[in-house]
């Protein structure tokens, strides 16, 4: 599978952006999820979604702020991100698990979009 990520660009705090991955080809019912990779760190899980949207997962810093969704008609899915902050500043990958349930270590993920870069102004 294909992946394509976009929507990432220059918020200010407090602001939102909506992240979008469309994938191609093989597609089938796979789980989704969003990492993001920060200047000098590693990269870090932030968000996943069943195929079914029955279960998500995030991680702890975004809660509240960040929903994850998807459209399976279009192949896509979305990470809405509201209340941004400057830590959010990152470049954000979409990934694809070919297999059951939500993981959150990028170990668990087999197809990768390019990235999209999120930066978040004070």
């Amino acid at each position: 599978v294909q992946l394509q990520a976009s929507g990432g660009g220059l918020a200010q705090a407090g602001g939102s952006l909506r992240l979008s991955c469309a994938a191609s080809g093989r597609t089938t019912r796979y789980p989704m999820g969003w990492f993001r990779q920060a200047p000098g760190k590693e990269r870090e899980f932030v968000a996943a979604i069943t195929w079914s949207s029955g279960m998500t997962e995030y991680t702890d810093s975004v809660k509240g702020r960040f929903t994850i969704s998807r459209d399976n008609v279009k192949n896509t899915v979305y990470l809405q991100m509201n209340s941004l902050k400057v830590e959010d500043t990152a470049v954000y990958y979409c990934a694809a698990r070919n297999g059951y349930g939500i993981v959150v270590v990028s170990s668990g993920y087999d197809s990768w979009g390019q990235g999209t870069l999120v930066t978040v102004s004070s």
